[in-house]
């Protein structure tokens, strides 16, 4: 079918009487062609009205389509099977040109962004590696709407405690702030409203008064206006995360870092320019930080159990032996601790743990000890060293090896020493501690033995009477 231009052409040149052999040779087309265009004297293209062949069935299709669930293959069968000649590639064509089951796509428009004028906030849930396991985690992601510089973290769980550490780190990473912070409605910062009339959290009004920046929320259902932190999600999860893994959440944001550091610095074909070259002409747009910004915590009021450990998250952290029982502490949660307050004093401080698994968090400097507490000399040993001071080691050695108690022991062996002459004691126990003897019984009878015929005088006298 001849175009147009061509036809105009035609009309022009048979205009000024030229042969339609000559008008054929010259646009290259073929003799009737011209000979039709001549007669109809009309330059635009006529319309072709050729007959469909599912155009009989249109209002059955339209019928099928709700009851089929949208399945064309299913519906194609029941039509052909009432009769209808037509492919399945004709059929899908047909319900293509008549918008069946597909709705036509709307325009998308365009945002532009001043420099410093706005940067967006969102997350999105990804599977991660951690620690050899699966993991779903939600990512956090901060966009700056003009130079695309880009910043994102991973949690366990998002919410407005989350939401503050991220920003307050994203910020730092950047150096500085929009004026305006873009949300999509979540109920982390919204207190009540959607897209214009949004009312934003109080807490959250009094963080962005910090750093400079105000809030702002799209309008329900409209996310392509956001959509400068929604598309940077899928380039994250399909570069960022294919065969990474992570030790623990800290080693994972670490990457996170790193990855931002090296894809900020790389050049984008859509934008002729990197993201780190772009933010360097956005930055005199910028607002500057505050010079102190505060840690972010979140408050919490606990009791010390029983067993001396206060509860966070699940997670049990303990506190000096010297707080007692049941009394109420202050704790706060900060993204990397848990400060434990008495008063306005910090008593302790552990290092926070992301999840919530009840874990009991040990604490060297503050566990009580098992082992034997050093003890005064009791009266039995001083008793004894006074006596005979000779035998402090044999003592020393019987205290350490001896099971239990040593105080029956440590009598039995101060009779022996007022009992028995003092040599032949000593003697005793001087080879029973060469040879590890310290069963005082047979301690006892060695002795015996060495007294045996120097002290005990026996008589000849049967009765037994002494001479």
């Amino acid at each position: 079918m001849l175009d147009h231009s061509t036809r105009a052409a035609i009309l022009e040149l048979h205009r000024r009487q030229v042969p339609i052999r000559r008008i054929a040779r010259t646009l290259k087309v073929s003799r009737g062609s011209v000979r039709k265009v001549i007669t109809s004297g009309m330059a635009e293209v006529p319309n072709v009205e050729r007959p469909e062949q599912a155009e009989p069935y249109r209002e059955r299709i339209l019928e099928l389509y709700p009851r089929c669930k949208g399945n064309l293959a299913l519906v194609h069968e029941k039509v052909v099977s009432e009769g209808c000649e037509i492919s399945y590639q004709a059929f899908t064509a047909f319900c293509r040109r008549h918008q069946i089951g597909k709705k036509p796509k709307e325009r998308a428009g365009r945002y532009h962004f001043e420099p410093g004028e706005e940067m967006q906030h969102d997350t999105s849930p990804h599977t991660i590696t951690l620690g050899g396991q699966k993991r779903l985690a939600q990512c956090a992601s901060l966009v700056l709407c003009h130079s695309r510089m880009k910043f994102f973290q991973y949690y366990p769980n998002f919410d407005r405690f989350h939401c503050k550490v991220f920003l307050h780190d994203a910020l730092q990473y950047f150096g500085a702030t929009c004026r305006w912070c873009m949300i999509d409605n979540t109920h982390v910062v919204v207190l009540k409203g959607t897209g214009a009339s949004m009312i934003a959290v109080p807490e959250m009004v009094a963080f962005g008064e910090q750093f400079g920046f105000g809030w702002r929320a799209h309008e329900r259902g409209d996310a392509n206006r956001s959509a400068r932190v929604e598309r940077p999600f899928h380039h994250v999860e399909n570069n960022f995360l294919p065969d990474r893994e992570a030790s623990d959440w800290r080693d994972l944001n670490r990457q996170a870092v790193e990855w931002c550091d090296a894809d900020n610095g790389k050049h984008k074909r859509h934008l002729r320019a990197s993201q780190r070259q772009l933010f360097a002409q956005e930055r005199p747009h910028l607002e500057d930080l505050p010079e102190w910004i505060p840690e972010v915590y979140q408050l919490h009021h606990r009791l010390v159990g029983v067993e001396g450990y206060v509860t966070v998250h699940t997670n049990l952290y303990p506190v000096p032996p010297t707080v007692p029982v049941g009394r109420q502490l202050e704790v706060r949660e900060t993204k990397e601790r848990i400060d434990i307050y008495e008063g306005p004093r910090v008593v302790i401080s552990h290092e926070r743990v992301w999840d919530r698994v009840g874990k009991r968090v040990p604490h060297p400097e503050h566990r009580q000890r098992r082992t034997r507490r050093a003890q005064e000399p009791s009266s039995e040993e001083k008793e004894l060293l006074a006596e005979a001071p000779e035998l402090a080691s044999y003592v020393a050695q019987l205290k350490r090896r001896g099971r239990g108690s040593t105080t029956l022991a440590l009598r039995r062996l101060l009779s022996m020493v007022r009992d028995f002459p003092r040599a032949p004691l000593v003697s005793a126990l001087a080879e029973a501690e060469q040879y590890g003897l310290f069963d005082l019984q047979r301690v006892e009878r060695m002795v015996l033995q060495r007294i045996a015929g120097d002290y005990f005088l026996l008589s000849d006298d049967p009765e037994g009477t002494p001479s």
